[in-house]
């Protein structure tokens, strides 16, 4: 329907006004901020995406994702009985067996999602794109986090990034799939909308800020932009499309900064795994070192808490 995004207008700065207000405002704390951390850990998709990934480190990374957080400072905060895992364990296909065989050893149903179609590029052909997608689902990913070719929205070929972005969702057979617009390669941010909305028109479940691999990843400007995308085709259509940033999220003051973001823009209902992730390597480690100290008064010792 391009009728939705041909007059599309973004008033930049009053976006980036917004994205100010935002970096100024109060963080919670005491129980308030453990209770909102908690939920972050519920929503990250903890991700692996190094060219030197092994078995063994994936192993590691699905044994963290079904217990983030120390049973001990849970249990100090009366949690310990409430199921709390990651979202998902987020890898590259070839290492998709590996993050299935190891959370079924363990007992747990954590989805594993993998990055396809040309991860981080896009610049591979369609034919190569669709393959990758169909070998990841038949390895076993519940979610797949495909990439569009930048080039189709820089040129304004949206027909043909919706045709692309159909074919992937089409591919993906069950899977849930996350489209990256990988934002910061976009040109505008009235490029990045017109971009979130013809992803969705052609069925990702998720729409996502970034493959973490450019230079410039999740920002708050481009989240709202994003969130505003998402809430305007809700009204049109009455479907829900989750929201991923992803990329330089590195602390539990950010992490809490996104989820806050996502409660005034899009409501509390988005607030759950299966409408908000947040994609991160790192994040988690920090999250839990802020768990510790508001258990204990102090801060974790660097081998008192399981490596991400």
């Amino acid at each position: 329907e391009l009728g939705w995004i041909s007059k599309v207008y973004v008033n930049r700065p009053a976006v980036e006004r917004h994205a100010e207000q935002i970096k100024k405002w109060k963080t919670v704390k005491g129980n308030w901020q453990a209770a909102w951390l908690l939920k972050a850990v519920t929503c990250i998709d903890l991700t692996t995406l190094s060219g030197d990934d092994t078995p063994s480190n994936v192993q590691r990374l699905c044994f963290k994702a079904k217990r983030p957080i120390r049973e001990d400072l849970l249990k100090a905060l009366d949690m310990h009985d409430k199921g709390i895992t990651v979202g998902a364990v987020c890898v590259y296909p070839a290492r998709v067996s590996d993050a299935v065989n190891t959370l079924k050893a363990a007992g747990c149903n954590i989805p594993v999602a993998s990055v396809a179609a040309g991860f981080p590029s896009g610049q591979t052909p369609l034919e190569t794109k669709l393959t990758e997608i169909k070998l990841a689902v038949e390895y076993g990913a519940r979610e797949i986090d495909i990439v569009i070719s930048r080039s189709l929205v820089l040129t304004g070929q949206w027909e043909s990034l919706y045709e692309e972005i159909r074919l992937c969702r089409a591919a993906c057979g069950e899977a849930h799939m996350k489209t990256i617009l990988a934002t910061g390669e976009l040109g505008s941010l009235a490029n990045v909308y017109k971009a979130s909305m013809i992803a969705m028109m052609a069925g990702s479940d998720f729409i996502k800020t970034s493959t973490g691999k450019e230079v410039e990843n999740a920002t708050f400007p481009v989240g709202i932009v994003m969130m505003r995308a998402i809430k305007e085709y809700y009204w049109q259509t009455g479907y829900k499309v989750g929201f991923k940033p992803a990329g330089g999220i590195r602390t539990a003051k950010e992490a809490i900064t996104w989820l806050m973001l996502v409660k005034e823009e899009l409501g509390v209902e988005w607030l759950t795994p299966e409408l908000f992730r947040l994609g991160a390597s790192s994040l988690l480690g920090d999250i839990e070192q802020q768990i510790f100290y508001h258990v204990t008064g102090s801060y974790a010792l660097q081998h008192e808490l399981a490596m991400a």
